[in-house]
């Protein structure tokens, strides 16, 4: 973790930054500048530590939820999914306006304290002895409620960079998000070894197993994260340039005032909808990659679990790759270009994701009630996830014949699929992160908490709508159609884009203070 800042913590914000010049004096003493970025690798952490907590017990909450309570079926369980976002877009703003007026350190305690308390009652959840499904669902939306942070944690390190570490401190923290969703998930499989019924403790009624043990380490992590944020996060904020300036959350006195002026809010409109459709898109991807490798390519359900988790987890690796990338190249092109280029990117992936020439798929003719979502509630798109039959020689593959378009639709090619996911890895995190970027810098040195949480807020909207979106348009027309829509949707991402280009520029080049 530590290594992720060590590059942009080593490039001077003005002139000579050696330790005694006039510049370091004038701009940052060598102790403030160090202390600011142990509290930037602080929240470094604790976005990692977010990530983990969402991701540690995902492949497992369906089997747990049908342990728990016989009455949930798939349609609850996506509201139980579902609930994470709900929490955070409610979340995000409220965190964003505490931050602004209060140190930071409230929100972000407060916020871990509430996923501790959450990964508490998930593992308490068996006790009740009814309506258990409700239980879990509160704990997921408590969850996500305290991952509201994410918005605390964004407007900390934009108001703590200048705007030559911007681009690669917010590249960190989304290396950081990427490699908590890796490394979740593998702490998962490794608790699967408890087993399901592992050891309960009798004189506090906690049961220890491969579905609770994930949650309870979530919630000493969260403990520990917040001993090292009242340890060691100190407030700091600083303007484009990198002086210190004075706001409601610095502890300090000697600091510059700042800068005055309008931010433009059109284009803070505008990239509040580009970043919406980024993650749009990249959610309705994710849905359905299970479902469309197991109509194409007549995958079993545990094959479909294993290959398309490898692909995801190469995906991820891949975006921490052209995070580290995106660091470089955006000096020498620019931030604006970069988005561009990587809408341009996730646009070529899914015209290349079409149905083409004259094979069809392998048609699944047995048992209507098949693997690949004949329904279109959220929950069964999930569900496919944890389904494993015990016999897969029985078990029918292939499109099914109730999904029309099976009859008539070319299969996409094996490798169609893998450029097109290579592909949207690339687009996606390149959007992701530059989308967070421009954002920070069109707001100036300004407290950004609110703005970063209705930022955030669009992101959790997006990943509610967009698998809504494809279990829909899918199921009912294809993948043609789900696709071609798809590309429609980017196209007019990037005309929105094209529009506003001129204006995604930053506070301080816009009121003259630097030079762009």
């Amino acid at each position: 973790m530590e290594g992720l800042g060590t590059q942009s913590e080593q490039e001077p914000l003005l002139g000579d930054r050696t330790p005694g010049s006039r510049e370091w004096d004038i701009i940052e003493t060598e102790e403030h500048y160090k202390s600011r970025w142990r509290s930037i690798r602080i929240l470094y952490l604790t976005m990692f530590l977010s990530s983990v907590g969402f991701s540690i017990v995902i492949m497992s909450i369906w089997p747990y939820l049908q342990k728990i309570d016989q009455t949930a079926d798939a349609s609850f369980l996506g509201w139980v999914m579902a609930s994470f976002s709900l929490g955070q877009m409610v979340a995000s703003p409220l965190f964003g306006l505490w931050s602004n007026y209060r140190p930071r350190k409230e929100p972000l305690i407060v916020s871990i304290f509430i996923s501790v308390v959450a990964n508490c009652l998930y593992a308490y959840v068996h006790v009740p002895a009814s309506h258990n499904k409700y239980y879990m669902l509160a704990a997921r939306g408590l969850v996500g409620f305290g991952s509201g942070n994410v918005a605390v944690i964004r407007s900390y390190v934009a108001g703590a960079t200048s705007l030559q570490e911007r681009t690669s401190s917010m590249a960190n923290i989304t290396a950081c998000q990427a490699l908590g969703f890796i490394v979740g998930p593998v702490f998962q499989t490794c608790f699967a070894l408890i087993g399901e019924k592992g050891v309960t403790w009798e004189t506090i009624r906690l049961q220890i197993n491969m579905y609770t043990a994930p949650v309870l380490l979530g919630a000493f992590l969260g403990v520990l994260n917040i001993i090292l944020i009242l340890v060691i996060l100190r407030e700091h904020r600083v303007d484009d340039s990198g002086r210190q300036c004075k706001n409601i959350n610095f502890e300090g006195t000697d600091e510059v005032q700042v800068p005055q002026g309008n931010i433009d809010r059109v284009a803070i409109v505008t990239t509040n909808v580009l970043f919406f459709m980024v993650l749009f898109i990249f959610a309705l991807f994710e849905t359905i990659l299970t479902p469309l490798t197991m109509d194409m390519y007549a995958w079993t359900q545990e094959q479909a679990v294993l290959y398309d988790g490898i692909i995801l987890a190469a995906l991820a690796v891949e975006a921490i790759v052209v995070f580290m990338g995106i660091k470089l190249l955006s000096k020498k092109i620019g931030e604006r270009a970069i988005l561009l280029g990587g809408l341009i990117i996730v646009w070529a992936g899914f015209f290349i994701l079409l149905p083409w020439g004259n094979q069809l798929p392998k048609i699944q003719w047995e048992d209507l009630h098949n693997n690949s979502i004949p329904n279109t509630t959220f929950g069964e798109i999930i569900i496919t996830l944890w389904k494993f039959p015990r016999d897969h020689s029985e078990e029918p593959t292939g499109c099914p014949i109730e999904q029309a378009w099976c009859l008539y639709t070319p299969m996409i090619h094996l490798a169609q699929f893998f450029t097109s996911a290579v592909l949207i890895g690339i687009g996606y995190p390149s959007c992701n992160v530059m989308s967070y970027t421009l954002y920070s810098k069109l707001l100036g040195p300004q407290p950004q908490g609110v703005y970063m949480g209705w930022l955030t807020a669009s992101g959790s909207a997006a990943r509610i709508l967009g698998p809504v979106y494809i279990s829909q348009v899918y199921t009912a027309w294809g993948p043609r159609w789900a696709f071609s829509l798809v590309c429609g949707i980017v196209v007019l991402t990037i005309t929105l884009l094209g529009a506003v280009y001129r204006r995604l520029i930053a506070f301080s080049v816009r009121h003259g203070n630097i030079q762009e």
